[in-house]
């Protein structure tokens, strides 16, 4: 995992975005946040286990499913199953470590 703050990269109203190997910040002070970045790692494990692309196609596909379920894009985002999964498990700092192969799919 490479730690780059570049505040341009990151959507506005978040902190963090990930894309293999690279975990873009928003502010400098995140590069200590250890839920923050363990969120970012279990991002990463996703993005590996669909071989990257695939990750960012599924993750858009199910966000607009999700707003058209919602009718609200930060719902949406939130109820995005990669979304669900790491935020349950962003303060387990040794979730990866347990962590079954595909586990994103019970977060559906």
């Amino acid at each position: 995992m490479i730690v780059i703050v570049f505040k341009y990269l990151v959507p506005k109203g978040f902190k963090g975005f990930t894309f293999i190997p690279f975990v873009f910040l928003s502010d400098e002070k995140d590069k200590s946040h250890a839920i923050l970045l363990n969120h970012e790692r279990i991002h990463l494990q996703q993005q590996l286990e669909l071989l990257v692309i695939p990750f960012f196609i599924w993750y858009g596909l199910e966000f607009l499913l999700r707003y058209f379920q919602f009718k609200d894009k930060r719902e949406a985002y939130h109820n995005i199953s990669f979304e669900r999964e790491a935020y349950a498990n962003e303060k387990d700092l040794n979730y990866l470590k347990k962590r079954s192969f595909w586990n994103f799919i019970k977060h559906l």
